[in-house]
């Protein structure tokens, strides 16, 4: 009813579910769908999913209560490319339906706000990663130095091939390196940040978004970016695969118990 009454919009059809959404799509041919999220038979994302592969010419503006991540970032990857939360008031609704056809993104400022902290937050680590990378390098490279200095000093102080490389090998797993020794990746299992790993084991131990953002002094938005970042790594669906995950590898224990 809000739609028809908006200037400029003419309102073709109304589904129940997104698989009648995909049907009314492949019948109706409009320019944009509303969609939303939490359906019967075939959900918001799905339905969003099939439109956009049949019919690219059909643009998506999620219209939905849910702003969480775990609503967000699966509408946008399925190819929404508008949305908004039900507050929005019929202005605001027109806006995003003329922006999407005109070829931007119509999104809601909440929504752009939240896609902006995750880019931060994602170029944030990747420095503090980047970081990690460059201190690891140069306490090999002086680890290395260090051990090179020693073979020599066991030969008398000879220098030439062979002086020295034997020990560099050992430490960097090359030949005549134990198995184990050197060229590890590092403690943190599946490609795990440190930050990351603290993360899964609170998790793990029952903490809440809220309780894990208290106890790292970090916001909620960031645990959720650290969850959505760890779940992809490891492979988990959710929290408690997450929580067997964490005990599988040992980041945390049941007393008295064996995890198989």
């Amino acid at each position: 009813m809000l739609l028809g009454l908006l200037p400029g919009i003419e309102v073709v059809g109304s589904a129940r579910d997104g698989e009648e959404a995909v049907a009314l799509t492949a019948e109706l041919a409009p320019d944009v769908v509303l969609m939303d999220l939490r359906m019967p038979r075939c959900d918001g994302v799905e339905a969003t999913r099939r439109i956009r592969d049949r019919h690219p010419g059909t643009e998506v503006v999620v219209l939905t209560t849910y702003a969480d991540d775990d609503s967000l970032f699966p509408a946008l990857r399925a190819g929404a490319r508008g949305y908004l939360t039900k507050d929005a008031g019929g202005e605001e609704i027109a806006r995003a339906v003329r922006d999407v056809i005109d070829g931007r993104a119509g999104l809601s400022p909440s929504v752009q706000r939240r896609l902006l902290e995750r880019l931060i937050d994602r170029e944030a680590r990747g420095d503090r990663e980047a970081r990690g990378d460059r201190e690891d390098g140069e306490d090999r490279e002086g680890r290395e130095g260090r051990s090179g200095r020693e073979g020599q000093g066991e030969r008398g102080g000879r220098t030439g091939p062979g002086t020295g490389s034997g020990a560099w090998s050992a430490m960097d797993g090359g030949p005549g390196a134990a198995p184990g020794a050197g060229g590890s990746s590092g403690p943190y299992a599946d490609g795990l940040t440190e930050r990351e790993t603290e993360v899964l084991a609170l998790v793990a131990n029952g903490l809440s978004n809220a309780e894990i953002a208290g106890r790292l002094r970090i916001s909620t938005a960031t645990v959720k970016t650290h969850i959505n970042n760890l779940f992809a790594k490891t492979g988990v669906r959710d929290r408690a695969q997450a929580v067997r995950y964490a005990y599988q590898h040992g980041l945390v224990r049941a007393p008295g118990r064996r995890v198989t």
